[in-house]
């Protein structure tokens, strides 16, 4: 079936179908503002896994990308899983694999495995806890300190988590493209010229250099709580984050770094597939389930610390 019809048509229908199959609808802070203004629930990754979780609704349509959908399906059996764009990845949770995990817990015996939730399922089932970019100094420091954690896929995260954590990390080679490539000093230089006094918000999967410069450093839930009270901020994450915050709040300043920081991937949900994913019920995340079972421990551990 394709779906012909405006803006405000489209939106009326996702309403009606939304309650008719009872779904609930769930969005990352970096999905465009219009997904995130029809969802039940917005968050960071940590927000929207606890969520999952928690929600008994028969359906659950997840605005976002595949990991996270497949981590809503793992935490949430009960429930059927839309993912509305099919092709919605992640970069970084493809630099690597469950192979490439096991050789590296092989080259480090005894290193309990730290796994950033932007994964595959194959990796979270060879992983000891997961994490997310709010609590991965918390999970890090709730390890033994006399071995190394090995940290994948983010070494910015890694590298970051570490240093505030006090552990010793050995990372993995991997990053978001658009955090890793999407910022630069002379960036910073230039806005903190154009705007004095204002705040530089940075997302930890931001490239060191970017977060050495940064008056804080925190997860896209964090900088919403930040905005809650504060004001004059500039913006290091995806833009979606950054453009929802001003819809939020038109009377405050706040400024992106750079409009070069956005996930196409993220941006590959729209009114038109979400809809299309309620008319049809298509694009359901199933994950078999000897590995949802394992992998299930490293996110419930996580979990746990949350609580």
């Amino acid at each position: 079936m394709s779906i012909a019809m405006d803006t405000s048509s489209i939106k009326k229908e996702i309403e009606r179908l939304k309650h008719e199959r009872q779904a609930l609808i769930l969005a990352h802070n970096y999905q465009a503002v219009e997904i995130q203004e029809l969802a039940d629930f917005r968050g960071d990754s940590l927000q929207l896994a606890i969520q999952a979780a928690q929600v008994t609704a028969p359906l659950i349509v997840f605005c976002g990308v595949r990991f996270m959908a497949e981590t809503a399906a793992i935490l949430n059996p009960r429930s059927k899983v839309l993912l509305p764009a099919a092709d919605a990845g992640c970069p970084m949770a493809d630099m690597i694999s469950a192979e490439q995990l096991i050789s590296f817990k092989n080259q480090h015996p005894g290193s309990p495995v730290v796994c950033y939730v932007n994964s595959t399922v194959d990796v979270k089932a060879e992983s000891d806890i997961c994490c997310t970019s709010s609590n991965a100094v918390k999970v890090l420091q709730s390890l033994p300190a006399d071995k190394p954690i090995l940290f994948v896929p983010d070494r910015n995260l890694g590298s970051w988590a570490a240093k505030q954590s006090g552990r010793q990390v050995i990372t993995w080679n991997g990053y978001c493209p658009t955090h890793q490539w999407g910022f630069s000093l002379e960036d910073i230089k230039a806005l903190r010229t154009q705007y004095p006094g204002f705040t530089l918000l940075a997302h930890p999967e931001c490239d060191q250099a970017i977060v050495e410069q940064a008056d804080l450093v925190m997860s896209t839930g964090g900088m919403m709580n930040w905005m809650q009270n504060g004001d004059k901020a500039i913006i290091a994450t995806e833009n979606g984050l950054t453009n929802y915050l001003k819809h939020l709040y038109p009377e405050k300043s706040i400024v992106t770094l750079s409009p070069r920081a956005v996930c196409q991937n993220m941006k590959k949900t729209t009114l038109e597939n979400l809809l299309q994913s309620l008319v049809d019920l298509q694009h359901e995340i199933t994950v078999e389930s000897c590995i949802a079972e394992k992998a299930r421990k490293s996110i419930d551990r996580m979990l746990e610390l949350s609580r």
